[in-house]
């Protein structure tokens, strides 16, 4: 009977396993994903029924598109291997892409998902583009039609307007690094007032350089007004978001980036008409009064007399109103003298009447039956008082 040493089991199923697993697909999904400080991914790929741990070296996973994370259905590529230490086999990945959605596809919605909750897509951050720059920036290939229809439209629509072109590769390996660096560049003049990046149209392959991290972020962080005008109108890249503008194409960024000196030109001539015509009004109404202080110099005593007669006039006038005025509010308080005479309690005394009160008291008697025999009574008359006994007749009960 063979006795084997653990060291030879484990390296006779490495082998089998190396030999017989050396190049395979598996489909699963991610979990226990863990990045180490090497750059390595460490990860589990399971199913509902098993799981197998896998690891992405760092030269390997530079090349992803995207970021793994867990709860991802993806579909690897790599190798069975055997690691000697634990007796723990792992599967070495090569190539990794999403199950269903495409890689870039993914790995634009994570970059965007991520900058947008860092704020990079606010509007508040946004800046206006200036109304009249001087000079244009342009970040794009230096070849093509795109740079060619831009320094049309931009000669067109205003030819005074200068143009300075940072010529960069617009994809491939390399070309988001030389777009940050150009937009970095063109960041530090001072002479730029407004910068424009473009590229024609194309796949997202294509586009991809412009949905970078790298130069996502240095647009957001350019001091001047970024325009984004990459591929046609229904192209969305990441630095779209991050610009202070997007336009639909590069051709439509020229036009949004200057106005058209023509239609300038024609409202300023409009501008200088009302103005040519609130001038010569307003030295029209001087030349008037002018006139009338003339006339007045020529013969300022003739003018003093007219104007001392119409301030006697105007003297009169007010006379007249103010005695007016006053006779009306003579005549309102009589009628209310008259109307507080008429209720004055003295006025019906004056007439020879009498108000009559127990003496000591202050309500007026109305009836005899209200006074009692002997009682003492005080009357009050017009001018004075006089006190009296109450005497009533026998019988009648009525004084």
């Amino acid at each position: 009977m063979k006795v084997y040493s653990v060291s030879e089991i484990t390296r006779g199923i490495k082998g089998l396993l190396e030999d017989q697993f050396s190049e395979v697909w598996i489909e699963g999904e991610i979990s226990n994903f863990k990045p180490a400080s090497s750059g390595h991914f460490y990860f589990s790929l399971k199913d509902e029924q098993a799981q197998i741990r896998a690891v992405m070296f760092r030269g390997s996973n530079l090349k992803l598109k995207f970021r793994p994370e867990n709860g991802l259905h993806v579909l690897a590529y790599g190798r069975v291997s055997v690691y000697e230490m634990r007796g723990e086999y792992q599967v070495i990945l090569e190539h990794l892409e999403p199950k269903g959605a495409g890689a870039l596809q993914l790995a634009f919605e994570q970059l965007k998902k991520k900058l947008e909750e860092e704020g990079l897509f606010d509007e508040g951050r946004k800046r206006p583009i200036p109304f009249l720059p001087s000079r244009v920036g342009i970040v794009t290939s230096p070849t093509g039609a795109v740079i060619r229809d831009m320094i049309h439209v931009l000669s067109r629509r205003f030819p005074n307007v200068q143009i300075l072109l940072d010529p960069v590769a617009v994809q491939g390996d390399g070309a988001a690094a030389e777009i940050a660096a150009a937009v970095r560049r063109m960041g530090e003049r001072e002479d730029i007032d407004v910068l424009i990046v473009a590229r024609g149209g194309g796949s997202m392959e294509d586009l991809w350089a412009f949905n970078e991290e790298i130069v996502a972020r240095v647009i957001a962080e350019c001091p001047i007004p970024v325009i984004s005008a990459v591929g046609h109108e229904t192209d969305f890249t990441i630095a779209d978001f991050t610009a202070d503008m997007r336009a639909p194409t590069p051709s439509a960024a020229a036009e949004l980036a200057v106005p058209v000196k023509e239609d300038l030109l024609q409202d300023l001539e409009a501008q200088r008409r009302r103005l040519r015509q609130s001038i010569d009004q307003t030295v029209e109404n001087l030349r008037l009064h002018l006139k009338r202080w003339e006339a007045f110099f020529r013969d300022p005593g003739r003018r003093l007399a007219e104007l001392l007669l119409r301030l006697d006039h105007l003297r009169e006038r007010l006379m007249g109103l103010v005695e007016h005025r006053l006779e009306m509010l003579r005549e309102r308080l009589k009628g209310v003298q008259k109307h507080l005479d008429s209720l004055n309690p003295l006025a019906i005394l004056e007439r020879g009447y009498a108000v009559v009160t127990p003496e000591g008291g202050s309500r007026p008697l109305r009836r005899a039956g209200e006074v009692r025999d002997g009682e003492r009574l005080k009357i009050r008359l017009y001018e004075g008082e006089l006190s009296a006994v109450a005497s009533l007749p026998r019988g009648n009960g009525k004084t």
